[in-house]
């Protein structure tokens, strides 16, 4: 492991970003495709996550022709969600503390495009590199969007520190490609300057 990391991979919702209120829409889109008869699958995730679609694209990637009314609920739900999105009080302070100290700093996040579309209005323009699962057609656990990373900074995997709430995503599987890697748990008030204390001046 390397105590200290030239880039920073920041993982996006429950790390730097938080949804005010969620009306789980895709999850509505889910079980209207399955009480219509196509079966829920292993990939489904996959395919919401790591493909460029808005709700009636991906509605018809599952084989299915959504309604009028249902899509512009499930679209009405979805914008009121995504409006919701907001940063962390800490998130712009401690990205910029880590730029000013000459860190690199990428983003790495599983999230459907509205969410992404979203996310980059919402960060402020210091990442070096972001990876969006839709973008790159890779998800995490998948070692695809971890290689993307390394790659694009021209770096070694254990040059990297992964930031993240995700146990298996943000930990043990960067872990395991041989990055260093620290979970941050915002549910117990957890701040980024608490995971990354080491690394950041007492200001």
């Amino acid at each position: 492991m390397n105590d200290f990391p030239q880039v920073i991979v920041f993982d996006a919702f429950g790390t730097l970003v938080k949804i005010g209120e969620s009306r789980s829409p895709y999850r509505k889109l889910m079980k209207w495709l399955k009480d219509n008869g196509r079966k829920p699958g292993t990939k489904d995730a996959n395919i919401i996550m790591s493909n460029a679609v808005d709700i009636e694209q991906l509605t018809k990637l599952f084989g299915k022709v959504i309604p009028a009314p249902l899509l512009n609920e499930i679209n009405d739900d979805l914008q009121f969600e995504v409006n919701t999105i907001e940063l962390y009080e800490d998130t712009v302070h401690t990205l910029r503390s880590l730029k000013n100290l000459g860190f690199k700093i990428a983003l790495c996040s599983n999230l459907a495009m509205p969410y992404g579309e979203r996310l980059k209005t919402l960060l402020p323009n210091l990442f070096d590199v972001v990876i969006l699962s839709y973008e790159v057609g890779a998800i995490k656990p998948e070692h695809h969007i971890y290689e993307v990373i390394r790659e694009q900074l021209a770096c070694q995997m254990p040059d990297m520190l992964f930031i993240g709430d995700n146990p298996l995503l943000d930990v043990e599987v960067p872990i395991t490609l041989g990055m260093s890697a620290r979970l941050i748990e915002r549910n117990k008030m957890q701040n980024l300057r608490e995971v990354l204390s080491d690394l950041l001046p007492n200001d």
